[in-house]
C-alpha cells in the first residue's frame, strides 16, 4: 500500500506512523496541483492529482513526485531549539518596536534598547506613557533571559574546531537545518538545497539567468549569507572571498546589485566546502580557511 502527501502542519508524524504499519507513505513539496489551469482547488481534486502522481512514481517515474527528505525525531528535536530561539528573537523585536512606535507617535526622540532595566529607569517619557511601556518591559527582560539561555546552549554544542569567522552559533544552525551531510551525493544537490542557485530561463540559442531559486530551506540560506559576510572580513584568502574580492571589499566600486551576487556565490561555495570538511572529502587548510 502507497500513501501520499504535501508538507503541511502535521509535519512528519503521519509518515512515521503510516510507516510502522507497513504503508509506503512519501510526503512531498506543497505545489500547485491544478495543471490544466482550471481555477477549481478542492480536497476532491488535488487527492484525485496526488494519486494520479503516485501512481506514476510507483510504476517507475521518479520524477513524478518532488519528494521532501524525512528527517529522523532526533534531527527535528535539535532543530527545534535553534528555531524556537529564532522565533523568540522576532517576539522581542515586534514588542520593542511596538513601544518604540508608542514614543515616536507622541513626538519623543526614541531610544534604543528602551527596555534595558538602567536606560528604562531613565527614560524620560511622560507617567503614563512609561506605565503602558512597563506592561511589556518585563515581557522582553524574560524573553532576553530566555534567548541568552539557548544561545549558550546552541552553542555549547558547536564543533570545537571552527574557521575563524563561522561562529559558533551558525555552524550549529547549518549543521542541524542541514541534518545529515552524507545525504548528499555531489556538491550540486547541496547547492540546490541552499535555493541559491541562479534560475534559468533558456530556449533554443537564447538563454537567460535570472534571480537565485530560493528553491530548498530558508533557514539554512539566511544562515549561509550571513557566515559570508563574516569570512570576507575573517578569511581573505578563503578562495571564494578571494575570488570575488574586487565587488566584496570595503570601498569597492560595485553597485548593491552586484555585492548581492557576490555574497550569494559565496555563500554558496562556503555550503559545498562544508558539505567537504563535514563528510572528509577535505581539509580546512586546503580551502584557504584559517582557525
Amino acid at each position: 500500500m502507497h500513501a501520499v502527501y504535501e508538507a503541511c502542519g502535521f509535519g512528519f508524524g503521519l509518515q512515521r506512523q503510516l510507516t510502522a504499519l507497513g504503508i509506503h507513505c512519501y510526503v512531498v513539496c506543497p505545489q500547485k496541483l491544478d495543471e490544466r489551469n482550471k481555477r477549481v482547488k478542492t480536497d476532491g481534486v488535488e487527492a484525485k492529482a496526488l494519486c494520479l502522481k503516485l501512481d506514476r512514481f510507483v510504476e517507475g517515474n521518479r520524477d513524478a513526485l518532488a519528494l521532501v527528505r524525512v528527517p529522523t525525531q532526533a534531527e527535528e528535536q535539535k532543530r527545534a531549539i535553534h528555531r524556537q530561539r529564532e522565533q523568540l528573537v522576532k517576539a522581542r523585536k515586534r514588542l520593542e518596536a511596538q513601544g518604540r512606535s508608542l514614543i515616536v507617535n507622541h513626538g519623543i526622540e526614541p531610544v534604543n534598547k528602551w527596555w534595558k532595566r538602567r536606560t528604562f529607569a531613565a527614560l524620560q517619557v511622560p507617567a503614563w506613557m512609561k506605565e503602558l511601556l512597563q506592561n511589556t518591559q518585563p515581557i522582553l527582560l524574560a524573553l532576553e533571559e530566555k534567548i541568552r539561555a539557548l544561545t549558550a546552549q546552541l552553542q555549547e554544542a558547536a564543533i570545537s574546531r571552527q574557521p575563524r569567522g563561522l561562529g559558533l552559533l551558525s555552524s550549529v544552525v547549518i549543521d542541524r537545518e542541514i541534518g545529515n551531510w552524507d545525504r548528499f551525493k555531489n556538491r550540486r544537490r547541496v547547492s540546490s538545497y541552499t535555493g541559491l542557485c541562479p534560475g534559468e530561463y533558456s530556449s533554443g540559442n537564447t538563454r537567460v539567468q535570472s534571480c537565485v531559486t530560493k528553491h530548498g530551506n530558508p533557514r539554512l540560506r539566511a544562515a549561509l549569507v550571513e557566515t559570508a559576510w563574516r569570512l570576507v572580513r575573517f578569511q581573505p584568502e578563503y578562495r571564494a572571498v578571494k575570488k570575488w574580492r574586487h565587488l566584496l571589499a570595503k570601498g569597492a566600486l560595485a553597485t548593491g546589485a552586484a555585492r548581492k551576487k557576490a555574497i550569494v556565490a559565496v555563500a554558496r561555495q562556503l555550503a559545498v566546502d562544508l558539505w567537504r570538511i563535514r563528510t572528509g572529502r577535505v581539509a580546512i587548510e586546503t580551502l584557504g580557511l584559517i582557525n
